[in-house]
């Protein structure tokens, strides 16, 4: 039987990704910027219109490929779409 290991919360830092932090944030704004533009039902062409952003690099940011855009322009997508986007800095770990 195959061992089960428990995860620590952030698959890219369980997959030893050395910017695992970096990578886990910009995952989470993706989530949030495809949610919206599923429940506004917008097409692609609609959303990237809107996101000032092609098609094409919409369409690979949210399928995962989001290594090249920067976490401030994921936060500008969502400011675009409508979002009130608030940075809170708290304690240290």
């Amino acid at each position: 039987m195959d061992e089960i290991e428990r995860g620590c919360g952030n698959v890219y830092a369980d997959l030893s990704f050395p910017d695992a932090d970096k990578m886990l944030v910009k995952a989470n704004l993706v989530t949030v910027i495809r949610k919206t533009i599923t429940s506004r039902k917008l097409t692609q062409l609609q959303a990237s219109e809107i996101v000032g952003m092609p098609q094409p690099r919409l369409s690979s940011m949210l399928g995962g490929h989001f290594r090249g855009i920067s976490e401030a322009k994921m936060i500008d997508c969502l400011a675009r779409l409508g979002h009130d986007v608030r940075i809170v800095v708290g304690r240290p770990r």
